[in-house]
């Protein structure tokens, strides 16, 4: 394989079984590079070690990209391409790029003319998106919501209205520890008609899934703290 910027993805969760979310080639590809920009470096140490790659972890190179990175090194993550030998990107959980940081460096990449190579895997937001029953060829990612309570009451209004107006599925997420002020923003907000779908953990062993009606959702005693969880609304 020419050497390439491979986008690697990830089990959503650290109890998840690679087995039922990563494809064989994905193990068999990653396991032959051994220079990484991650996210985190402890989760890709992890997450490299729960696959067998056997490559000592001391006998690699990492390169941390995340929102504490001087973006003056980052053109230095490459230079790796230049000398033959690939570079994987691994995001904290699922697929690199989508609601995470890497989309910079793949950028670059492109403005260097690097083959990108795109793996399968696990994606928290596509997930929800097909457990819904919700509209899939008209939606839309807002990633956070803003943590002010009257800004984020402001926001949702707007989410909604655009859902009814378009027909389009509204997706968002929330740091999970702020997941049930969120929760109880979208109750105090949203109309008793309008349509959610909570997905939480997915993948997991006790993953939740499931669309109701605003109306329903508020005789529902639901526990979303610090749990991993992807919000849509529709109608």
């Amino acid at each position: 394989m020419q050497a390439s910027l491979v986008l690697i993805p990830t089990t959503l969760g650290d109890l998840d079984t690679v087995d039922n979310v990563l494809p064989d080639y994905n193990i068999k590809l990653t396991h032959g590079i051994k220079v990484f920009i991650v996210e985190q470096l402890r989760t890709a140490r992890r997450f490299l070690r729960k696959i067998n790659h056997p490559i000592p972890i001391d006998e690699m190179t990492f390169y941390e990209l995340n929102k504490h990175t001087d973006l003056n090194k980052v053109s230095a993550y490459l230079k790796a391409i230049g000398k033959g030998e690939s570079v994987g990107l691994i995001s904290e959980a699922g697929t690199p790029c989508v609601a995470d940081p890497g989309s910079l460096i793949v950028k670059m990449a492109h403005q260097r003319n690097i083959d990108i190579i795109p793996l399968v895997g696990p994606n928290s937001i596509i997930l929800a998106l097909m457990a819904s029953g919700f509209n899939g060829q008209n939606f839309v990612f807002h990633g956070y919501l803003p943590v002010d309570k009257s800004e984020r009451g402001r926001k949702i209004q707007q989410l909604e209205t655009e859902a009814y107006k378009n027909k389009q599925t509204q997706i968002f997420i929330e740091t999970p520890y702020r997941n049930m002020q969120l929760f109880e923003s979208l109750l105090k907000t949203c109309k008793s008609s309008t349509l959610l779908c909570i997905a939480c953990n997915i993948s997991l062993d006790d993953q939740f899934i499931k669309t109701s009606s605003i109306e329903d959702w508020k005789k529902e005693k639901v526990d979303l703290n610090k749990k991993p969880t992807v919000f849509l609304v529709y109608f």
